[in-house]
């Protein structure tokens, strides 16, 4: 379908950063992208010749000039402050030298310049304090989605933004305008992320529609059950430990700050098209004091993952005892019937023995979800099974698929 209409350089850019972090070939980058090799070498030409300016299809303000004066630069940190109204010093100085401007004072003093101009409370850096956090290692090991809270549009209805978070890098791969909560609807953006980025090892959801829910015995929805099958684990959060989402929460809240607040959308294309050029700031040119201040463009590459749809059931190998689940649930195993939980119906299940007499161990694809106790005849969704990584149990299911 060629590159879109609209924001065509963020495409052009996003296309010829993920080339440049590799991972994946050239030939599956264009597939991605939908664009063909000529078109693809065309961009990345024109940028390693012109930067980002060459992207466009019209010419732009050319970079700053040197030997401007400090009254120049103190008019260009204002002016890009008003711009980015919640960017601190820090960012600012880092956005200002990857612009070319010369002589571009300390973080501090960028911050005085703002108080003197009554751009920042004098309040706001009691806010701010240093923290560590967990992060993946490396891009596409772990990505977190969920919903941010709706709110309503002008023109009559509501907003639910879906988002989207690779951990490592920050990257966002995508922000989306929908118009309810449905696992169809959070299906088809996965489809599209996942046809442009690849897929990634594990996803981090919380118990909530239409990931899970914490009232059932499992956590684990026909959403869930879907990314499963497509070979990403899935990794619930602990109820009402919010903190386990944190980047994400940030995420929110600079979307909330940055974009949503004091400002009215009309509708559902309205949202998307002022989260669009926002997502692209976000990812190439607002830096991350949690990067060091790189950009997340600057770390994130495509998974080497590729997506195709999987629509035939999963070969388990010789150890598992494979049963099918009907349309209630009910599953028949050594002359008893079970019930497994709604997610699973109409899947194939595989059952393993432990090293406990009658005690089995039950998957779904490659992923422990449960254990059947022959004894009492009951089910166990352990909560830490659905938690942990399957990697790190030892049990891996083996697909001939």
């Amino acid at each position: 379908m060629g590159w879109k209409e609209s924001d065509r350089v963020s495409e052009r850019r996003e296309f010829c950063c993920l080339y440049e972090a590799g991972g994946v070939s050239m030939t599956e980058l264009c597939r991605r992208f939908s664009v063909s090799r000529k078109t693809g070498y065309k961009w990345i030409n024109r940028r390693s010749e012109g930067g980002d300016e060459a992207l466009v299809d019209r010419s732009r303000r050319p970079h700053y000039s040197p030997g401007k004066t400090c009254a120049f630069v103190e008019s260009e940190v204002v002016a890009l402050r008003r711009e980015h109204p919640t960017w601190g010093g820090r960012k600012l100085k880092r956005v200002l030298e990857s612009r070319g401007v010369e002589n571009v004072p300390s973080a501090s003093s960028i911050t005085r310049v703002l108080h003197r101009h009554g751009l920042i409370s004098p309040l706001e850096s009691e806010k701010h304090r240093n923290f560590k956090r967990f992060e993946m290692e490396a891009p596409n090991d772990l990505w977190q989605i969920d919903f941010k809270g709706d709110f309503a549009l002008a023109g009559g209805g509501r907003c639910y933004p879906l988002t989207l978070l690779d951990d490592c890098s920050r990257y966002s791969l995508g922000v989306f305008a929908c118009d309810n909560q449905r696992g169809t609807t959070v299906k088809d953006h996965f489809r599209s992320v996942f046809f442009r980025y690849g897929i990634p090892r594990a996803i981090y959801v919380d118990n909530g529609n239409p990931w899970g829910t914490s009232r059932k015995r499992t956590r684990h929805s026909r959403v869930s059950v879907w990314l499963m099958r497509h070979d990403i684990e899935v990794i619930h959060g602990r109820p009402y430990h919010p903190q386990g989402r944190g980047k994400i929460e940030r995420f929110h809240r600079t979307l909330k700050q940055e974009v949503l607040q004091d400002r009215q959308l009309e509708g559902l294309a309205d949202a998307q098209a002022a989260f669009d050029p926002w997502r692209d700031c976000y990812n190439h040119v607002r830096p991350h004091e949690s990067l060091d201040m790189a950009v997340p463009a600057s770390i994130y590459r495509s998974s080497i993952r590729s997506f195709a749809e999987v629509t035939s059931e999963y070969q388990y190998s010789e150890r598992f005892e494979v049963r099918r689940t009907n349309p209630t649930g009910q599953f028949s195993f050594q002359k008893k019937t079970y019930r497994i939980s709604d997610a699973f119906t109409e899947q194939a299940i595989g059952l393993s023995p432990t090293e406990t007499d009658g005690l089995w161990d039950i998957y779904y694809c490659r992923f422990r979800i449960a254990q059947l106790n022959q004894q009492t005849r009951e089910i166990t969704y352990d909560r830490r099974l659905a938690e942990s990584r399957s990697a790190r149990s030892g049990q891996t299911a083996e697909s001939g698929s």
